[in-house]
C-alpha cells in the first residue's frame, strides 16, 4: 500500500517538470507574474471590468511618451500574465522608475479607451529590481 502514495508523487514531480521544460518562456514568465499578482493580494488585469477601482501588479513593457489632446502623456504598458492594461500619467514626460521591465502595483480606476484597459494618474508602488 506505501508504494502507491510514494508512486504518485514523483509522477507529480515529473508532470510538473515535463510542463515546465516543454512550456515557452513567455508561459512562464506569465504564470510567475500571475502568482506574484496572486500574493500581492491584487486583482488579476483579465478580470477587471470597466469603472472598478483596482489593485493590480506587474511588469512594464512599454514605456512611450505620448501626448493627448497636446498635454504629454507617459504611457506604459503593465503585463501581469492575464492581460495588459494602459497606465498613463497625465501631464508627466518622465517619472524616475518607470522603465520597461520594472515592476509596480498601480491602483485607481479602470476606464475603457478604444477597447482597452487604462488607468489615468495611478496611484503606484514600485517594486524592488531582481529577485524578493
Amino acid at each position: 500500500m506505501s508504494a502507491v502514495p510514494g508512486s504518485e508523487k514523483p509522477a507529480g514531480r515529473f508532470r510538473r517538470m515535463l510542463d515546465r521544460l516543454s512550456s515557452s518562456q513567455e508561459d512562464l514568465e506569465s504564470e510567475e507574474l500571475r502568482e506574484d499578482s496572486e500574493t500581492a493580494g491584487c486583482v488579476p488585469i483579465g478580470d477587471c471590468q470597466d469603472r472598478q477601482i483596482v489593485s493590480v501588479t506587474g511588469t512594464l513593457r512599454t514605456v512611450t511618451l505620448r501626448p493627448r489632446a497636446g498635454v504629454p502623456a507617459l504611457e506604459a504598458e503593465l503585463f501581469d500574465g492575464s492581460a495588459a492594461l494602459d497606465v498613463v500619467w497625465l501631464g508627466r514626460r518622465s517619472i524616475v522608475g518607470i522603465e520597461p521591465g520594472r515592476k509596480l502595483i498601480a491602483s485607481g480606476r479602470i476606464s475603457m479607451s478604444r477597447g482597452r484597459r487604462v488607468l489615468f494618474n495611478p496611484k503606484y508602488e514600485l517594486r524592488p529590481l531582481g529577485r524578493e
